[in-house]
């Protein structure tokens, strides 16, 4: 069997991407210990590289490539309908300081060891649930993994699952016009975040409190397709961004980090974040008026604070 190709890029539907661009996975196949292995191609100009002075890759690539072969591999190898609806129930990614590849003129190669467990089936044996732990490797040397847990419903099992939640499904969200911006006072700057510019910011000041608050809703990344809640990756880069801001920049680029999500968090009202950074670490809750919506917890590279 030939090597693996970083060619091209898989489909962008069975990734749930619109834009081609947004796509990292180039090849995925079983393996011969009943795994799979993957290829993704990490861009060198991507709007989620930090902005630190750093040549390494951003933290988030990890999580969004385990995101996008946590779509993947249930649509491809294991019977998920493309109707389905992918809900994560926690993640969690380690970087190995030292061992990461540089970003250097071009894409890096990076070769992904996948093992799928405690996958779950009902009655007539479809699968509905499964976790993932993703090891990462460039060059022959790893040098990351993440992993967690997914579960998939049906259309009418999805409209159950949000009236449980006491929302009915909403429609898929529509950005707000241009117009629609908050004073630049209340935002974080770019430069304290390690962010590119002023569309990359996720977070906003109310009051006191940090609220989840896009500063560009067509963000290319963060808002590829369209959704009726808040992605799970915007929760955790405004994290990230929250963490940044609390420890006076001087928490940027996390090694570790996990998120659970308990409940989806709607784009109305605005979610609030609440940071708690200490030391070389940073806990974080998502909250919506009463309800904590997911939390987590961020830790850092000892010489990076």
């Amino acid at each position: 069997m030939p090597g693996l190709s970083w060619s091209r890029t898989v489909a962008r539907e069975w990734v749930h991407r619109s834009s081609v661009a947004e796509v990292l996975l180039t090849d995925v196949r079983p393996d011969r210990t009943g795994g799979f292995e993957a290829a993704a191609c990490w861009p060198r100009s991507h709007p989620t590289f930090p902005r630190d002075g750093s040549d390494l890759h951003s933290p988030l690539l990890v999580v969004e490539t385990l995101r996008q072969l946590g779509i993947y591999l249930p649509l491809r190898f294991l019977g998920v309908p493309q109707s389905a609806r992918l809900l994560i129930g926690d993640l969690y990614f380690a970087l190995s300081p030292g061992r990461e590849p540089r970003a250097g003129h071009g894409a890096t190669e990076v070769t992904c060891a996948i093992a799928v467990s405690r996958v779950r089936r009902d009655a007539l044996g479809a699968v509905t649930g499964l976790r993932l732990e993703v090891h990462y490797a460039c060059g022959g040397h790893r040098f990351a993994r993440a992993g967690g847990g997914a579960r998939f419903v049906d259309p009418d099992g999805y409209a159950a699952v949000r009236g449980r939640h006491g929302t009915p499904v909403p429609a898929p969200w529509s950005p707000p016009p241009p117009a629609h911006t908050h004073a630049a006072d209340d935002r974080p700057s770019p430069a304290a975040l390690a962010v590119g510019g002023a569309g990359d910011v996720l977070i906003t000041r109310r009051a006191g409190t940090l609220a989840v608050e896009p500063a560009d809703p067509r963000h290319p990344f963060f808002f590829d397709h369209a959704s009726d809640h808040v992605p799970g990756m915007v929760l955790l880069e405004a994290a990230r961004q929250a963490a940044a801001e609390a420890s006076g920049g001087t928490l940027l680029r996390p090694l570790t980090g996990r998120m659970v999500a308990r409940r989806f968090t709607e784009f109305t009202p605005p979610a609030l974040i609440e940071p708690v950074p200490h030391d070389r670490t940073c806990v974080f809750r998502v909250r919506q008026g009463p309800a904590c919506t997911a939390y987590g917890v961020l830790g850092y590279d000892r010489h990076a604070v």
